[in-house]
């Protein structure tokens, strides 16, 4: 795996919590320089100094996805310091958790800011990079909810589809270009967001963010020949169909 990733840039969306910080410290352990953006500066500063504490390479970049200026400075900062992308995983996710008649337009614009609309504008900036050099690989981390839905969780759920609608027609249009692109989509993991959008569960039934993780890097060491649309993976004891 380490030879998949020795010499690569990689930028995690997300990346000062949760699924997004542990897939970031897994991929410094298999030879990327990681680029970790997000909105609080103490968790991916503390993140990069993790990271390079045991000898990996990372930069810490405050991001807010939902500002196209701000996703259009971090990608030139990594032009700047690191080179051309090689990897962008779209992680980054918010969720507002309510029945339909209480949600407010304003929550509903705000989760599809975060996930859907923060999604394409990091993935515009990745093409833009990835075009010429004729390969790049975007792995949009979705949910279950990007396939099926739940009581509660409209928003979070049209938000999701739409991250899957992304994922196809990038995939599309990065084909001629080298450029893969796949989604990976979890049930309940156990991050503060399932605490918040299914506190009925159970924590010791819920996947770990190292699941998640694994898959991330089971697609990167895949041959250039080789390309998988998506990922579901659910919890053991959940319905499998």
């Amino acid at each position: 795996m380490s030879a998949k990733l020795d010499g690569k840039i990689a930028v995690v969306t997300g990346a000062g919590r949760g699924i997004g910080k542990v897939i970031a410290h897994t991929l410094a352990a298999n030879g990327a320089c990681v680029v970790a953006a997000a909105r609080t500066s103490e968790e991916i500063n503390s993140l990069a100094d993790e990271i390079t504490g045991s000898g990996g390479r990372a930069l810490a970049v405050r991001t807010d996805i939902t500002d196209e200026a701000s996703v259009e400075e971090l990608f030139g900062m990594i032009d700047d310091k690191c080179g051309p992308v090689d990897v962008l995983i779209n992680n980054a996710g918010m969720g507002v958790f309510a029945h339909i008649v209480d949600c407010s337009s304003e929550d509903f614009d705000r989760v599809l800011a975060v996930n859907t609309r923060g999604a394409f504008l990091c993935s515009r900036e990745a093409f833009k990079r990835m075009i010429p050099q004729k390969s790049g690989y975007i792995i949009n981390i979705s949910s279950v909810l990007g396939i099926r839905a739940y009581v509660n969780q409209g928003a979070y759920t049209a938000a999701k589809h739409g991250v899957m609608g992304l994922t196809k027609a990038l995939a599309l249009e990065g084909q001629p270009h080298g450029i893969r692109v796949s989604a990976v989509l979890p049930g309940g993991v156990n991050t503060e967001l399932i605490r918040q959008s299914r506190p009925d569960l159970d924590v010791s039934v819920l996947l770990e963010p190292e699941d998640i993780a694994q898959a991330v890097t089971y697609l990167l060491s895949l041959s250039e020949k080789a390309a998988i649309d998506q990922i579901y993976i659910r919890r053991r004891n959940s319905s499998p169909f």
